[in-house]
């Protein structure tokens, strides 16, 4: 399979610009930005400032997607390839088959159509507009607005769940946290429920390493360094495994970075020293000894009800997979229909909220879609991701980093992140297309990289 990431004339080509091609670009990108911003601030919209519209928010970044994709169409930049043409194909397929076999509530389907028609496409459409100077860019905003956020989920840890910091979605006193350790609830920052903390965090962390690696020079090392303190501070604060998990995989990730390229390993060390020592001396303060007490309790009890960090690993990644392909099921050879899997979904077909099909991604996707779509669908996830993978390699033997780093986080996240879910799919379609834009880098760009072949 082929996928172009591009050449898309005229716009990523590196070519002079007339200036209406420049303020189309600058149109398109100031979308992304929009999208992204309103990704890590939708949730405050829907709990602290407009909770009547709570409802209307939850998609509040799909019309900002599909108006972006309907220009870049009339202007001839829609991304065209194998990978965006099989996601749209299975979406209006499973959508026929759901009004006409499955459970015909057409709100429903057309909420779960929507994933793969406008999301996914707009993943590429990222990818397309975007350069490697964009990433970076994205990745600064990040630094700051990092910053804030630790401050704020620092707060809403030790607050209690009737205090306004904590309020739910739609003003619900009795708050947007997570049961956790101790008494103490899982922040969710200014998401509507606190995967977002964990999935922001853990799209953070590439960027830290990246800088620390890489462009110290173009980023303050003031800000560098408090946004890595945020971070080392967030991991206990949100009482994540599941964020303690992927800060890993970036770090081994980065690692590997460093045996491919040994003359990072100078810049590597001084950083890890530098979190050393942050860490060390954020243990002296009361604030952080509470807070990692509470993850160190959480952590224990929940993998001793998991079995252990194998079970954790196993059961709940590798065994999803196998169980949701291989395990016993009466789901229909066709699905149960698109979006039935969502908690809208769910909401509009038995008035509450709860799990009709399956918790796991793949789960939902079979028992959505069935077996013979589903298994092209996830096909579809598993070789974007496999490309990717590849592509980022080549660019890291390159001496460019940044794609690997940024695939630490993206690479589940595309492969089996819960797209059912707003926050968690609106993540894995930016760390998609922020790897696909980090590619694309040249001699010439900011920050400096070498050239690296452009189609996966």
């Amino acid at each position: 399979m082929h996928m172009e990431i591009p050449p898309y004339q005229p716009i990523a080509t590196g070519l002079k610009l007339n200036q209406e091609q420049q303020q189309l670009l600058l149109l398109l990108k100031r979308g992304v930005w929009l999208y992204f911003l309103l990704l890590v601030f939708e949730g405050a919209l829907r709990k602290w400032f407009f909770p009547a519209l709570a409802a209307p928010l939850l998609i509040v970044r799909d019309p900002v997607a599909l108006t972006l994709l309907a220009i870049a169409y009339h202007k001839g930049l829609f991304p065209k390839n194998i990978f965006v043409i099989g996601f749209i194909s299975t979406g209006f397929i499973s959508f026929f088959l759901t009004l006409l076999i499955g459970h015909g509530n057409l709100f429903v389907a057309i909420y779960g159509l929507r994933i793969l028609v406008i999301h996914v496409p707009f993943m590429f459409l990222v990818g397309k507009i975007f350069r490697q100077y964009d990433v970076v860019k994205i990745g600064k905003a990040m630094l700051w607005i990092a910053i804030p956020m630790t401050v704020l989920i620092a707060i809403q840890f030790y607050s209690p769940q009737s205090a306004w910091v904590n309020r739910g979605v739609g003003g619900d006193m009795e708050g947007a946290g997570f049961s956790g350790a101790m008494g103490y609830f899982r922040p969710p920052g200014t998401f509507s429920f606190t995967n977002g903390t964990t999935l922001f965090y853990g799209m953070l962390t590439p960027f830290v390493t990246y800088f620390w690696l890489q462009q110290r020079k173009t980023v303050s090392f003031w800000i560098l360094s408090t946004a890595s303190v945020a971070l080392i501070a967030a991991i206990p604060l949100s009482i994540s495994r599941g964020l303690f998990f992927q800060v890993s995989v970036s770090v081994f990730f980065t690692l590997f970075a460093v045996l491919k390229q040994p003359r990072l390993f100078s810049t590597i060390a001084a950083g890890a020293f530098a979190l050393i020592l942050m860490a060390l001396a954020l243990k002296n303060f009361s604030f952080f000894q509470t807070a990692t007490e509470a993850f160190a309790l959480r952590f224990q009890t929940a993998n001793e009800t998991e079995g252990g960090l194998e079970g954790v690993i196993v059961d709940r990644y590798l065994g999803g997979m196998y169980e949701a392909i291989f395990g016993e099921t009466e789901i229909p050879f066709w699905g149960l229909g698109l979006g039935m899997g969502t908690n809208v979904g769910s909401m509009l077909l038995s008035g509450q909220v709860t799990f009709l099909i399956s918790e796991g991604e793949w789960g939902r996707i079979i028992g959505e879609m069935g077996f013979l779509i589903g298994i092209a669908l996830i096909y579809l996830r598993i070789i974007t991701v496999l490309r990717l993978g590849i592509k980022s390699y080549q660019s890291l033997t390159a001496d460019n980093p940044l794609p690997w780093l940024i695939l630490s986080f993206s690479l589940l996240n595309v492969m089996q992140g819960q797209w059912a879910q707003p926050t968690s799919l609106g993540f894995a379609i930016m760390s998609g297309g922020l790897t696909i834009a980090a590619l694309k880098c040249k001699t010439s760009d900011k920050p400096n990289c070498s050239n690296v072949k452009k189609s996966i």
